[in-house]
């Protein structure tokens, strides 16, 4: 089972048993001082390659289009790769990070029939208002324009309060209500864990929607005009 991994335009073949991923190794990321040296492996063992988090403090988040799956995998977990293609998405200080693995002859096979992986279908998926769902989409809005990138910053509170035209008190208040709200679904990482800070708390909040199917870059539309927004 031959397996590809695509990183902003750029695909690489593993030629060994392991590939490593971080700051350092077969796929070197990027220079940032809050993701690990050695971050992530893909191994082959037996007839199936494994995702594997060696790292120790940040989470990766997985999704798979076809068959609507999204998990976290955390420090020390692992995790075959079953379909064609799996989204691979993680934060490391403002910076989060997207990558996509490929497998040829995948051991998960599609059901017959159209199946379409949204947010509404989503056991257990909790409902938004709109100012709710207004507040995912400012914070998702680099990662919905431009997929392809592979890396984008995540908007600071009171960046995505300003794209809103909102008080700063407002939109932490309504942040906090949307945490909550997903938390009360069984969401982790969004609210009163130990260690969890503020971009971690946001960050978390985008893999998820993402991941989930609760905003798409058809949802960038509910954005007010962006002004001045050159050579941002």
């Amino acid at each position: 089972m031959s397996l590809s991994i695509e990183f902003a335009g750029e695909v690489f073949r593993p030629v060994r048993e392991v590939f490593h991923i971080g700051r350092e190794g077969d796929l070197a990321i990027d220079d940032n001082p809050y993701l690990h040296r050695r971050f992530l492996e893909l191994r082959h063992d037996g007839s199936l390659w494994w995702l594997v988090n060696v790292g120790s403090q940040l989470t990766a988040a997985l999704s798979d289009e076809t068959s609507g799956m999204h998990a976290q995998l955390a420090p020390s977990g692992r995790m075959p790769i079953v379909f064609p293609t799996t989204n691979i998405r993680f934060s490391a200080g403002p910076t989060t990070y997207e990558l996509r693995v490929a497998v040829d002859d995948a051991p998960y096979v599609p059901p017959s029939g159209e199946f379409e992986a949204r947010g509404d279908t989503t056991i257990g998926q909790p409902r938004f208002t709109a100012d709710q769902r207004l507040l995912i989409v400012a914070l998702a809005e680099p990662a919905l324009l431009d997929r392809s990138r592979g890396a984008w910053t995540l908007p600071t509170s009171a960046q995505a309060a300003r794209r809103l035209g909102w008080e700063l008190t407002r939109f932490n208040r309504k942040l906090d209500n949307v945490c909550d709200k997903l938390q009360r679904h069984g969401v982790r990482g969004l609210h009163g864990e130990t260690g969890n800070v503020a971009a971690g708390r946001r960050a978390r909040l985008v893999d998820h929607a993402i991941s989930a199917g609760l905003v798409t870059s058809d949802d960038l539309r509910l954005l007010p005009e962006a002004v001045g927004q050159a050579g941002s």
